[in-house]
């Protein structure tokens, strides 16, 4: 069975993995966790990079952050994975979901504006497959309303938004190092950038359970306190040496990844005339060859698909279900149809894209795809 996803291990992990356990030093903010902080502010641009146990921790830290309360109001999109909404609904915010765009699983900016009241607190777009939202018009909505700006960027390592990297055009970027994504910290992992300087200070502190532990180990005070909420987000350095065979390997992975995403972008073009949707890249935005998707005309073909292709030995699958009818949120949500959520929630499928896929597997995918809609 040719698997939808397979980490791809660089060969250096195990090697940096035992000179963190050598250095005595395995339990978070070591020499490799500090090692990778550097190379995402560098990367970035943001004031701080803060590895964090996963994704979810580090969108947790920005809700913090933001000091989301009770009945402040959140936007995001119904699209996604219950995470995005987690790190919110754990504040007590009321979620307000966001349909689809027209074209993409993205968030559909154009309809922000008229979801905003004066509760509203956060816009947190999710960039969809690794690529940017409209995040002109995000942005523009968050400014005329003072609104914060956090985003879900967990599946948008090396990728970018009119050459800006994305995760640092709001206050706060949240990123995956989950085993599923383009790089991981050895199945787990994540990190926050911040981006809003004014930030730096207390997500450090947030991140330390509530101390100030990381400005007494850089000697900035004589003992350290409990100064705040937090909790323990920090990951063990044993995951950022992981990360970090990975990250020196990344221009690699990325021209790998972004050559498969290519290949089935080309061979599948005969789709489009069929109506199967392929994903449309943005003229603002990059690819950073995450995964490639089709979007069937019903949910019957999309069912068949998969059931095709498994009986062929590849694994293809669906991805998230809408939120807003989700078995926890259904009877919380104010009623809104979101009918493009609900369409790629049943027509959306997932093709296997990962490093070690080589062209002769991919050629096997494709010439099944296509056996499939030539039936």
């Amino acid at each position: 069975m040719l698997p939808f996803n397979k980490p791809y291990f660089v060969g250096t992990e195990t090697r940096y993995i035992e000179e963190a356990v050598r250095s005595g030093k395995i339990s978070g903010d070591g020499a490799y966790t500090r090692r990778c902080e550097a190379w995402f502010e560098q990367h970035l641009g943001s004031a701080r990079a803060l590895l964090t146990t996963s994704c979810t921790d580090a969108l947790e830290l920005a809700a913090l952050l933001l000091n989301i309360q009770p009945g402040d109001e959140v936007l995001l999109p119904s699209f996604t994975f219950s995470s995005t909404a987690n790190a919110f609904a754990l504040r007590g915010a009321n979620l307000v979901f966001v349909d689809c765009a027209p074209d993409s699983p993205a968030l559909d900016a154009a309809a922000l504006a008229a979801l905003v009241t004066p509760r509203t607190r956060a816009i947190v777009p999710v960039h969809y497959a690794g690529t940017a939202c409209d995040m002109a018009t995000v942005l523009a909505v968050a400014e005329q309303h003072s609104l914060a700006v956090v985003e879900d960027a967990a599946q948008a390592i090396n990728s970018y938004y009119q050459g800006q990297p994305l995760g640092t055009l709001g206050a706060l970027g949240a990123f995956s190092f989950h085993e599923t994504k383009n790089v991981t910290a050895g199945g787990e992992g994540g990190l926050l950038a911040i981006n809003d300087p004014l930030l730096v200070s207390r997500a450090e502190i947030l991140r330390e359970k509530g101390t100030n532990r990381a400005a007494f180990f850089r000697g900035e005070v004589d003992k350290y306190s409990w100064m705040d909420i937090g909790s323990s987000f920090l990951p063990a350095d044993i995951n950022a040496a992981f990360l970090w065979a990975q990250l020196e390997a990344l221009e690699f992975i990325q021209a790998q990844r972004c050559a498969i995403w290519q290949r089935y972008h080309t061979a599948l073009q005969p789709l489009a005339a069929l109506g199967v949707e392929l994903p449309i890249l943005p003229s603002y935005a990059t690819n950073n060859g995450h995964l490639y998707y089709l979007v069937c005309r019903s949910l019957p073909e999309r069912t068949a698909l998969i059931t095709h292709l498994k009986a062929r030995g590849i694994a293809a699958i669906f991805h998230y279900q809408p939120l807003h009818r989700s078995p926890y949120y259904a009877a919380r949500h104010d009623g809104r149809a979101l009918p493009r959520a609900d369409r790629y929630a049943d027509c959306l499928v997932r093709l296997p894209l990962y490093v070690e896929l080589d062209e002769t597997e991919q050629q096997r995918i494709v010439r099944e795809v296509l056996a499939f809609y030539q039936q």
